[in-house]
């Protein structure tokens, strides 16, 4: 990484950021330091599947959001994250499009999920880093994503600037939410495979 940064040993900005070889490889910056995130399929598979279900749930509900994810980048207080999955209203998506950018602005989020790959640096970001950032941001909703030893999520809500825990659903039970918007669902779909 360092042979095509301006300085080999950070702090990094944007522009390194966005000097990085596309070779597959996805990076956040936080605080002037890169960090890789974590790819496998079932990490991947997980994400995508979640993408399905908020837009059939947002089609179904007639919600005027857009779901996106990686490789899209969210500005937060620290930098730039790329979570796995993300909702924005259409309006704001459009805006981005019509911009031309991959760049939302954090309170732009309705929601945002991150799939936890377990023993790993990101699995701290993910529990402890971006529930401080999310919620400075001012996004309403946050969901952690474990994978291990079934699929489960951690519904975690703003409140008074703070997150707070909403709820959590294990695979074999259909958790229903009227926030952002009305939808319900298993875990478990989340491992199905199509």
């Amino acid at each position: 990484m360092g042979g095509t940064l301006g300085r080999t040993h950070g702090p990094y900005t944007l522009y390194d950021l966005d000097a990085l070889p596309e070779d597959g490889r996805r990076y956040e910056l936080a605080d002037g330091w890169l960090n890789e995130l974590p790819g496998d399929l079932w990490h991947d598979h997980a994400a995508g599947q979640l993408k399905a279900i908020l837009k059939e749930a947002a089609r179904q509900a007639d919600a005027d959001v857009h779901i996106a994810g990686a490789p899209q980048d969210v500005t937060t207080p620290a930098g730039v994250r790329k979570p796995d999955v993300f909702a924005v209203t259409r309006d704001t998506a459009r805006a981005v499009l019509e911009r031309q950018t991959r760049t939302y602005y954090g309170p732009d989020l309705l929601l945002v999920a991150e799939v936890v790959t377990p023993r790993t640096v990101n699995e701290q970001i993910d529990r402890v880093r971006k529930v401080e950032e999310y919620a400075a941001t001012g996004i309403p909703h946050y969901w952690l994503v474990d994978l291990e030893p079934r699929p489960a999520i951690t519904f975690l809500e703003l409140v008074d600037g703070r997150y707070e825990l909403a709820c959590k659903a294990r695979s074999g039970e259909t958790i229903t939410l009227d926030r952002p918007y009305p939808l319900a669902f298993d875990p478990a779909r989340l491992s199905e495979m199509d």
